[in-house]
């Protein structure tokens, strides 16, 4: 069942340095199901994403980061 509901979500993210990380982290948000588009600013440290909660939740997004070699927490 795929939920239309659209949340935002800001998590400011820790250790990106380049715009590969920017992309990597980018690309590791957009894998999880629910999560519809992740805007990632290596300027700002942050990242606001666009997703369905009845499918994904902020831990999942902050785990995901985290698997991937950068911090992550709710802004």
């Amino acid at each position: 069942m795929t939920g239309n509901a659209n949340d935002k979500l800001v998590l400011n993210i820790t250790g990106m340095t380049c715009g590969h990380c920017v992309m990597t982290v980018r690309k590791a948000l957009e894998s999880l199901r629910g999560v519809k588009e992740a805007v990632v600013s290596l300027d700002e440290g942050k990242a606001v994403v666009t997703y369905d909660p009845a499918q994904v939740g902020a831990e999942d997004m902050i785990r995901k980061v985290e698997s991937v070699g950068y911090g992550a927490a709710q802004a």
